[in-house]
């Protein structure tokens, strides 16, 4: 059973940076891109632990929510040190809403992004994920979070391989995540569809 997500909003005037359109970012230059992804990393990587910086990272994560929609920002982000910080924030945030949001934003980038470079730590983000799902498998809601991402990126990597675009060796997929797949298919997961 999917359950298809409320979408989301952020709030432009509590962002800490400028909510730039998509149409705005495109037209950068490379050191205005730069430098605006480099904003974004330090507020999503700061170690605050504080309501209020909760709150202002929750707000980022929505405004990533609504840019990673079109593919040629989710195919910059991807590749960007975006990814590695994403997934560390994944690993790290204390907040379960910042991680799951964390988690909409990969599986966003995933089903949105259509090039691929070998370099993007995916296997990494997978085994990840993997492990958020089996260490909470009795909480649905979020296994509801956790799961879609993990599909997103199993796909993604499954349709770069069928392309022939890489190696299989450059994104390996822990049979862990098939395995936890499978038990929570078996089990009738109802699942967020993003």
């Amino acid at each position: 059973q999917i359950i298809k997500q409320v979408p989301v909003r952020f709030d432009p005037k509590t962002l800490h940076i400028p909510a730039h359109s998509v149409e705005k970012l495109l037209s950068m230059k490379d050191v205005d891109w730069n430098n605006f992804l480099k904003r974004v990393c330090s507020l999503l990587d700061s170690s605050e632990k504080n309501t209020g910086a909760a709150r202002s990272k929750l707000n980022l994560l929505y405004y990533l929510c609504t840019l990673v929609v079109h593919q040629e920002i989710a195919n910059r982000l991807i590749s960007s040190q975006l990814f590695p910080i994403l997934i560390q924030q994944l690993r790290a945030a204390t907040n379960w809403d910042i991680r799951a949001n964390v988690a909409r934003v990969i599986g966003l980038l995933a089903l949105h992004t259509s090039e691929l470079g070998e370099n993007v730590p995916v296997s990494e983000a997978i085994t990840l994920l993997t492990e958020l799902i089996r260490e909470n498998f009795r909480n649905s809601k979020l296994k509801q979070c956790f799961l879609p991402a993990l599909g997103e990126l199993l796909y993604l990597i499954a349709s770069k391989e069928e392309k022939g675009e890489h190696p299989r060796e450059c994104w390996a997929v822990p049979s862990a995540a098939y395995t936890v797949l499978m038990r929570c298919l078996r089990e009738g997961v109802r699942l967020f569809h993003g």
